[in-house]
């Protein structure tokens, strides 16, 4: 990667100009650029302040190292859509720009700049999921312009729709840049290590005293995050209810989404032959995604990473189901924990109000569903007065927006997703080092699908970095499949290789 940034600048009349047999031409590119740099410097901290204006330029440092290398714009998502999903920088280019566009849009450009170079060694990788995804993109595409007729073209929506189809491209990107097990393991180990810190973050300013921890999360205005006394989060926003942890991810069940997935990722590493981390910094880790996902009270996503540990347990490490019962027992028994046992009992059973606002969600959603099935309403808006866009629930969302065409698309992917992960079980024993991470990976989808049950940032518009890690994952896992695909070929080579009374 380092060579197509050399290959970029060579391509620049300022390099070339640099190379000129005139050393007074040379000073003057090399005058021209420091005044340049100058004047960009003096302005930045003109407009923005001298720490902006530092910021800035750090960022635009970190920009450049990323075009020269993609694991380090990869670290620059990774790290937004974890600690500072929502924040934005403090200008306007026709709209406020965030963390995120500017990350993803690094990682895309540093991806694609061989093809932009015409270099060859610009390569896509097929996968049975590839025909699926670029179908639901244009079955979303098609929805949202069916969709103008009855709803105003606005920025924030155009703004928006374009970045949930930048996430779901996300998909090709990772599948051709992860191509190697190490890559992959780099990539999961930082997205634990950045989900246990905001676990670590929700965590710590859930026991601080409410006054300063509205001041802490204040100080994120700066950069675009709400401020003052609503930053807190209670049960059904009455403070006299059960307080709830958010972190930096503003609404606990966005934190809790994130932390459903990272704790069955997590999970997945304890009984691994080359685990991400060693047992004595892993265990703290699932303990800490443990209690976070805990105080965020998010039942969606605690369901969700209930479930997927399970799954783990039935159908890989039956060393877990101890564990499980023992988690279960002490969330019965300890004191500490029946106001969240017995606001999931209510929640099982109907009984609360956000439940039954939930349940009221699902009637209306079905309504709409009814009457606009095919294509559904798109995204501008919903064409009738008594109905509106807006489920808690990813797959009822889908049908709102896309039609039950747009879910049934949905659904095929994940289905194309788990059929190849339940064919190749067997597979997964011949390579170890990969087994665990190819386990975790999709147990982390499957939590997320079930908690996607219950919540909808997976798909919304509102919740860019939520469906960015959805996409991220779905390609992690595939990358993760076609990695032990060409492992278990290597593995048979070998074996085929070997003289017949050792194979046998």
């Amino acid at each position: 990667m380092r060579e197509l940034v050399y290959d970029f600048l060579e391509a620049t009349p300022l390099h070339r100009l640099w190379l000129s047999s005139h050393r007074a031409l040379r000073v003057w590119v090399a005058l021209l650029v420091g005044v340049a740099a100058a004047v960009l410097v003096g302005w930045l901290i003109a407009v923005l302040g001298l720490l902006p204006a530092i910021a800035v330029m750090a960022a635009l440092a970190a920009g450049l190292w990323g075009l020269a290398r993609i694991e380090i714009a990869y670290a620059g998502v990774i790290i937004i859509v974890t600690l500072l999903p929502f924040a934005s920088f403090p200008f306007r280019l026709g709209f406020t720009p965030t963390f995120l566009d500017a990350a993803i849009g690094l990682l895309f450009l540093a991806w694609l700049m061989p093809l932009l170079l015409a270099r060859r060694d610009f390569t896509l990788t097929p996968t049975p999921l590839d025909l699926p995804v670029l179908v639901f993109v244009l079955l979303a595409i098609g929805s949202f312009v069916a969709g103008l007729g009855h709803g105003a073209v606005t920025p924030y929506l155009l703004r928006h729709f374009g970045e949930v189809l930048l996430s779901v491209f996300s998909f090709y990107l990772v599948v051709n840049t992860v191509r190697t097990a190490g890559r992959l393991r780099r990539l999961l180990r930082l997205f634990l290590l950045a989900a246990t810190l905001e676990a670590l973050i929700g965590i710590v300013l859930y026991f601080l005293p409410d006054a300063t921890a509205i001041r802490l999360l204040s100080a994120l205005g700066r950069v675009g995050y709400p401020t003052g006394a609503g930053v807190l989060r209670f049960i059904m926003d009455d403070p006299s209810q059960m307080q709830r942890a958010t972190a930096t991810s503003v609404d606990p069940n966005v934190l809790g989404s994130l932390l459903n997935l990272s704790l069955a990722l997590a999970v997945s590493q304890l009984y691994a032959e080359r685990p991400l981390f060693r047992p004595r910094y892993l265990l703290p880790m699932i303990g800490l995604l443990a209690a976070g996902l805990g105080l965020t009270i998010s039942r969606g996503s605690m369901f969700g990473a209930a479930m997927a540990i399970l799954a783990l347990a039935l159908l890989r490490y039956r060393r877990l189901i101890p564990w499980m019962a023992v988690a279960l027992g002490l969330l019965l028994l300890l004191p500490q924990t029946q106001g969240l046992v017995q606001h999931f009992i209510a929640g099982v059973e109907g009984q609360d109000l956000s439940t039954k606002m939930r349940f009221g969600e699902y009637k209306d959603a079905l309504i709409l569903i009814r009457r606009y099935p095919v294509l559904g309403v798109g995204f501008a808006g919903a064409p009738d007065i008594d109905t509106y866009i807006g489920v808690s629930s990813v797959y009822l969302l889908v049908a709102e927006e896309m039609g039950l065409v747009g879910l049934g698309c949905f659904l095929l992917i994940l289905a194309v997703l788990f059929l190849r992960f339940w064919r190749r079980r067997g597979l997964a024993r011949r390579c170890p080092r990969l087994e665990a991470l190819w386990y975790g990976v999709h147990a982390a989808i499957f939590g997320g699908l079930i908690g996607g049950i219950f919540d909808h940032y997976f798909f919304s518009l509102d919740f860019h970095h939520s469906a960015t890690i959805f996409w991220l994952m779905i390609g992690l896992a595939t990358a993760a499949t076609e990695l032990l695909d060409r492992c278990s070929r290597a593995e048979e080579t070998r074996r085929e290789a070997l003289p017949l009374e050792i194979r046998y």
